[in-house]
C-alpha cells in the first residue's frame, strides 16, 4: 500500500519540482533520476506529441508535462508496473496540477502504454 511516506513517492515528487524549476532555469546538481529525464527529454517529447496532438507541447501546463516526462521515463526505462506509474502520475497531477491535470495525464500515458503494449506483442 502507497503512503505519502514511501521513499519511491517522494523520489518521484522531488524529481516533479526539480523538472518543474528546470523549465524555467537550469538546476545546479539535479539528481540522477532527473538527468536521466532530461536526458532523453527529446524523445518523450515526441511520444506526448504523439498521444496528445491536439495540445501542442509547448502550450502544455509545465506541471502536466514535468508529470508526463517523468511517467514516460518510468514507462520506457523501469521495471515499475505501468499501472502503477500511470496511477502514481495521477496521484502527483491531483497534488501539483489544476482541476484537469489527473485526466489530461491519464489519457496521455493510457494512449502511450496502449500503443507500447501493441508494439511489443
Amino acid at each position: 500500500m502507497k503512503t505519502a511516506t514511501d521513499p519511491r513517492h517522494l523520489r518521484r515528487r522531488e524529481a516533479v519540482k526539480i523538472l518543474f524549476a528546470e523549465t524555467y532555469t537550469t538546476q545546479p546538481n539535479p539528481p540522477e533520476l532527473v538527468q536521466k529525464i532530461l536526458k532523453k527529454k527529446n524523445k518523450i517529447n515526441k511520444l506526448i506529441i504523439g498521444s496528445a496532438p491536439q495540445w501542442p507541447i509547448d502550450k502544455l501546463n509545465k506541471i502536466d508535462l514535468v508529470i508526463l516526462w517523468l511517467a514516460i521515463y518510468e514507462l520506457e526505462n523501469e521495471d515499475t508496473p505501468p499501472k502503477v506509474v500511470i496511477d502514481e502520475a495521477v496521484e502527483l497531477a491531483k497534488e501539483f496540477g489544476s482541476e484537469s491535470s489527473s485526466s489530461f495525464i491519464n489519457g496521455v500515458l493510457g494512449t502511450i502504454y496502449k500503443e507500447e503494449s501493441h508494439k511489443n506483442e
